[in-house]
């Protein structure tokens, strides 16, 4: 599995695709905020008097920037993404990344782009068109998790990030589709099907948060918000050729989404640049009283994380790549981009070791073992969410599986059989799977100390994304690591293979290391430069490109 050759051509990277040249530092003013930003791409435009702005692969200060100058306004970046929406995701590749449409997007937008003229923007996301995953609750949309069960139903208020991302001017365009339920790694779903990824359109774009990994992917939005359980934001971002980053555990909210396992669940962005990322971040982290696991963050998250957007952040780093990881399940085209990246950070100064976590047999006995608390939790997590929500069409996942109202796919029926054969959460296995994290934790930073490390690395998965009609094999993803412990981890891209198919690489750090995780990955994005946009969904003709 992984290693087939692809049905439908080699090459998806599109070598009519020019790299974007670096201009010199840029300084974006928002609503008071001085955002210093080095080397930030450019749009590919001729200029303003010759060429309407294009958003294509545009990075969130480069919307900005145009929206300060008169370039393009809000209400005009909400028309040329829900166009390319129109062309790429029912029609052409027909990516099917998008559940539903925002129908108010359009007058939000003319509403932020009259505050704007007014009172000035509100910071770096006034007026950004974003997409949010399909578990996001949405007063003004649809909430499915990709359930035919849930079709319909419209929540009753916001989930907190979204209330955040709101709050700090973006506006949200649309729901992404998802993996049902968030359970598993293949975006496939009873309500809108499978989900394709824009670079290999026979493989799936990941999961659970494939959906939001494929639009941004395919330009649909600046920036897309996601959830990871056990690697449903990392694994889209590598498989899409985007950063995504799941952080501490504690870092963001998970009040309003629909939960998987509570243990493990967060929220957080992927985007197509580190700096975007560090953005959306500054906006939605931080303390709700609605989670209590979020107070944990206060104190532990600086003034900006775009401080920590440093072209010399590599420098005089200590990285250790996990050995554990090594030839598991391994796909050699996929080692082979690991390995030029671990080189390409040498290169920018980093001293990279090979490092192995002691007692790993014992840390991991089984190839499931890592995924056995969200089986255990997803069943109560689920019944809970759905009764404090009375409007909800389901009340247990029990009525979920009676209604027939969920897919048949082995990627998703039998997990949630599964969960509901659960009968009680107070079990000596699952009380000795929730200790063993603290002892995880502790063997992950012990490493970190005795190597004097800054950050470990890994293949965020060591295989290709499966074929649209394979399962992703579960050795594969190293989503757990980071998952089981709380400690946050970064993916950023790597490269891609001979035929054309991203990989990401991984990043993990000490508790509430977002920022050198940031500083790291932005280095190492900048000097490798591995963006690319997909072939699939070049930009649209009536862009004047």
């Amino acid at each position: 599995m992984g290693r087939s050759q692809d049905r439908n051509g080699g090459n998806y990277m599109g070598s009519r695709i020019r790299r974007r040249r670096p201009i010199p530092l840029l300084l974006v003013v928002c609503g008071g905020l001085a955002l210093a930003l080095q080397e930030l791409p450019k749009s590919g435009v001729v200029s303003a008097q010759t060429r309407a702005f294009e958003v294509m692969e545009a990075a969130i200060p480069e919307l900005q920037a145009a929206l300060t100058n008169g370039r393009v306004t809000s209400r005009e970046l909400v028309d040329q993404y829900l166009a390319r929406i129109a062309a790429y995701d029912k029609q052409g590749p027909t990516l099917n990344a998008i559940s539903t449409i925002a129908p108010n997007a359009r007058t939000e937008a003319e509403v932020l782009d009259a505050e704007r003229k007014t009172k000035g923007p509100r910071g770096p996301l006034h007026g950004i068109p974003v997409i949010v995953k399909d578990n996001y609750d949405t007063a003004d949309m649809q909430t499915a998790a990709g359930s035919r069960s849930l079709a319909g139903w419209i929540p009753p208020a916001d989930a907190f990030l979204v209330k955040r991302l709101r709050a700090a001017g973006a506006i949200v365009i649309a729901k992404s589709n998802m993996h049902e339920f968030a359970y598993g790694w293949e975006t496939i779903g009873s309500l809108f099907g499978q989900t394709r990824n824009p670079y290999a359109l026979t493989r799936h774009p990941g999961g659970s948060s494939g959906g939001t990994g494929a639009a941004i992917a395919a330009n649909f939005a600046a920036v897309g918000m996601g959830s990871d359980t056990c690697g449903s934001i990392r694994v889209p971002a590598s498989f899409n050729n985007l950063v995504g980053i799941r952080g501490t555990q504690g870092l963001s909210s998970r009040a309003g989404i629909l939960p998987l396992a509570h243990t493990q669940d967060i929220g957080g962005p992927l985007g197509r640049t580190v700096t975007d990322i560090a953005i959306v971040l500054d906006a939605t982290v931080g303390y709700d009283p609605a989670d209590p696991q979020t107070a944990e963050s206060l104190g532990n998250i600086p003034k900006s994380y775009t401080e920590s957007l440093n072209l010399n952040g590599l420098r005089g780093a200590r990285i250790g790549v996990v050995t554990n990881f090594s030839g598991k399940a391994e796909d050699p085209a996929v080692a082979a981009v690991v390995r030029a990246a671990l080189n390409e950070m040498r290169a920018r100064g980093a001293e990279v070791v090979d490092v192995t976590i002691a007692n790993w047999q014992a840390l991991f006995p089984a190839p499931g073992d890592p995924y056995f608390v969200i089986a255990q939790e997803f069943k109560f997590d689920l019944n809970a969410y759905l009764a404090e929500r009375p409007s909800a069409p389901m009340r247990s996942l029990e009525a979920v599986l009676a209604s027939g109202k969920f897919s048949a796919h082995d990627s998703v029926a039998p997990r949630l059989r599964n969960s509901q054969s659960v009968a009680t959460l107070d079990t000596k296995e699952y009380h000795e799977q929730l200790a063993r994290r603290t002892t995880i934790k502790q063997a992950i930073l012990k490493t970190m100390a005795d190597n004097r490390l800054d950050a470990l690395t890994y293949p965020t998965v060591s295989q290709k994304a499966a074929l649209l009609n394979e399962l992703q094999q579960l050795e594969s993803v190293n989503c757990y690591l980071s998952a089981n412990s709380g400690l946050p981890a970064i993916t950023v891209p790597g490269g891609f293979t001979a035929d054309g198919f991203p990989v990401g690489v991984e990043l993990l750090g000490r508790p509430w290391s977002e920022p050198t995780l940031i500083r790291l990955a932005y280095a190492y994005e900048q000097a490798a430069r591995h963006r690319r946009p997909p072939a699939s969904t070049p930009a649209l003709a009536s862009s004047g490109r």
